[in-house]
């Protein structure tokens, strides 16, 4: 690359690297400049705006399970040359091989442009506003609405030991509509959200937007009618897209490397294991253009890629970055991450995805004796060790012998990751992605996500509800 536009020496820069380095089995300098700006309209008027800067940078120094890491705000040599001395810290008494660097890609899955420039402010709270009045003018029972609109441009730049450069210009954009209906002295809130890395215009259009609205709308209205959910076991179909929420969480983070370097996920061990029930193939997939959790590069410099994780129900690979990889001797996977300039990388999914079978959907709610039919979530926890996990449902419907009744409210579905991959009876054919709004935490780290999957049938899950 020859890109050498950098706030500071290149050449400077890189031979404080190539100091701090020497002896060490990697490294790199990360820096950072961002731009970023939200919107929040709620109760009828303009509530928020901002528009943030930001840069810094981060070296490390990696020393084998050992990383020493600074970072600073301040775009100097000087900065620079201190964060190199203190990184190096992680070497004393270690004398190692530095690793063959990843190779510079050209492609890009996204264009470098940048959201926060246009439209103008003017159209973008007026995109709001206008939300705001067409979503009351809809039905009488409508008694709140918010909206919101953020979007980023960060430019990343990874220095490398040797002077090779690596350069993404990223965007991230997000549209979030809540409403609140109220009848009978009842109130119900539902949102839907979407986004991706583009510029506004591809998700401000009317027929986006309005469509969006309506679904946040008829969630709402279906939970007006909700009655409590019941609690036990039972049959489950999760819908397609954003319901593989629950994989990403009871699933995808017991494939990262660095819990099964560490023996702490129940995958530990287990590659060629079946895991799964045949016909589950689970995919980490960082490549696919302009999706949120996608990246042309990842934040050590490694080439994402679409790493098969599961293939018919057999472990085939966790994924990795360069650290772990290392240790665990095998190729990274393009899943070295971190949310900015002063964290750490780490293994983190880019997009997670269950591949599509050949069942009919209708068919498989329709196979339900007793259960529930899971079409939208909310938040959800695991425990990477046991792999046990729960997760709030806000729109599921019960189901009895075929039968699609009543919405319920406040369904948790409780259960075990690796037991509910083995009793996943059918796989639909209705293969969807996530709308764009995922973000996934990990030590205190947060990053853009994506998900998707097709509808699924789990034979036995826990429901918690009201009994």
């Amino acid at each position: 690359m020859t890109q050498t536009d950098l706030p500071f020496d290149r050449a400077a820069a890189t031979a404080h690297l190539d100091t701090a380095t020497q002896g060490a089995d990697d490294g790199e300098l990360y820096l950072e400049r961002s731009r970023s700006e939200s919107f929040v309209f709620d109760d009828g008027r303009l509530k928020s705006a901002s528009y943030d800067t930001g840069q810094g940078f981060g070296l490390r120094v990696v020393a084998g399970e050992a990383s020493g890491y600074a970072h600073a705000s301040e775009l100097s040599i000087d900065a620079i040359a201190r964060a190199a001395e203190t990184a190096a810290s992680a070497k004393r008494g270690y004398s190692g091989v530095l690793a063959e660097g990843p190779r510079p890609t050209n492609r890009r899955l996204y264009l470098p442009i940048d959201p926060t420039e246009a439209p103008d402010f003017g159209a973008k709270t007026g995109l709001l506003a206008e939300i705001d009045a067409w979503m009351r003018a809809k039905d009488p029972r409508v008694v709140q609405v918010s909206a919101s609109l953020s979007g980023t441009r960060k430019q990343v730049d990874i220095l490398r030991p040797g002077g090779a450069l690596f350069r993404d210009v990223r965007p991230l954009v997000r549209l979030n509509i809540s409403v609140t209906l109220e009848q009978n002295g009842r109130r119900e809130t539902a949102s839907s959200g979407c986004g991706g890395r583009a510029a506004y215009e591809d998700w401000i259009k009317p027929e986006r937007w309005q469509a969006l609205a309506l679904r946040a709308f008829q969630k709402a209205e279906t939970n007006l009618e909700s009655v409590p959910a019941p609690a036990g076991e039972m049959e489950v179909v999760l819908g397609p897209g954003w319901p593989a929420i629950l994989l990403h969480e009871a699933v995808g983070h017991g494939l990262e490397g660095d819990f099964n370097r560490k023996g702490t996920s129940v995958y530990s061990g287990r590659i060629g294991e079946q895991v799964a029930s045949k016909g589950v193939t689970v995919i980490d997939d960082g490549t696919m253009e302009d999706r949120r959790g996608s990246l042309s590069f990842d934040d050590e410099g490694t080439e994402t890629q679409r790493t098969v994780l599961i293939e018919d129900g057999i472990l085939k690979a966790y994924m990795q970055d360069r650290q772990n990889a290392r240790l665990m001797g095998v190729a990274p996977t393009g899943n070295g991450r971190r949310e900015s300039y002063d964290a750490l990388p780490m293994p983190r999914m880019t997009n997670t995805i269950m591949t599509g079978g050949n069942h009919d959907p209708e068919e498989m709610v329709k196979s339900i004796k007793k259960g529930i039919w899971a079409v939208d979530f909310g938040g959800g926890q695991v425990d990477i060790t046991s792999g046990n996990f729960v997760f709030q449902c806000t729109e599921a419907y019960l189901v009895e012998n075929g039968k699609i009744g009543a919405p319920v409210k406040n369904a948790t579905l409780i259960g075990h990751g690796p037991t509910a991959l083995t009793q996943c009876s059918m796989i639909g054919n209705d293969f969807a992605m996530d709308d764009g709004v995922g973000t996934c935490g990990k030590a205190g780290q947060s990053v853009p996500v994506g998900v998707g999957q097709p509808s699924v049938k789990v034979d036995a899950l826990t429901v918690g509800g009201a009994g």
